[in-house]
């Protein structure tokens, strides 16, 4: 096992198989049964078998090798990035700085990922996306040097309180990021 594949031996025969990093987490101590969604993709010269935790990696990953110019290897650095939910309210709020983290993504690629994801993932997945009322907080926790994506998903755990004031939504998203 490595950092993001796995070697799943299933009757007899073993296969290496390419998996984003919470993905391979997930799969438990060496030797255990494990259950993965897989997708198999078929190049001229290969066959490489990508798997992962839920449907929703699955058909994300899916999603994200059809946009022009994104291969499996970044497909993959980007779910090691987000889990699909928060890629979801990223892409469901136009976040580019979020995708600027993942390595082999910069600006030009994240705009264009943000593009073409635009209403293609399922966001009924229970994500808890950032309000523009929100983004002031998400605007102070990054620049007290948290990532992006540490700063969604802890504002996205908070109650949903409209009448917050931004400095509260801050103090309580540290609270989140600290315990």
């Amino acid at each position: 096992m490595g950092p993001d594949w796995a070697d799943v031996a299933i009757g007899g025969v073993t296969l290496r198989v390419s998996a984003p990093a919470p993905s391979v987490e997930a799969l438990g101590q060496i030797g255990s049964p494990v259950s993965l969604y897989t997708s198999l993709q078929v190049r001229a010269e290969s066959l490489s078998l990508y798997g992962f935790d839920t449907p929703e990696g699955r058909q994300t990953f899916e999603t994200l090798i059809g946009i022009s110019g994104i291969g499996p290897r970044v497909a993959l650095s980007i779910l090691s990035t987000f889990r699909p939910e928060a890629l979801a309210a990223a892409v469901d709020s136009g976040d580019i700085k979020s995708f600027t983290v993942v390595p082999g993504v910069g600006r030009k690629t994240a705009s264009r990922i943000l593009l073409e994801l635009k209403g293609k993932l399922e966001l009924d997945w229970n994500i808890g996306s950032v309000s523009t009322l929100d983004s002031d907080a998400l605007d102070a926790l990054t620049a007290l040097g948290y990532s992006p994506v540490e700063a969604r998903e802890a504002l996205s755990a908070l109650p949903k309180d409209g009448n917050s004031a931004t400095e509260d939504k801050v103090r309580m998203a540290l609270q989140q990021l600290a315990g």
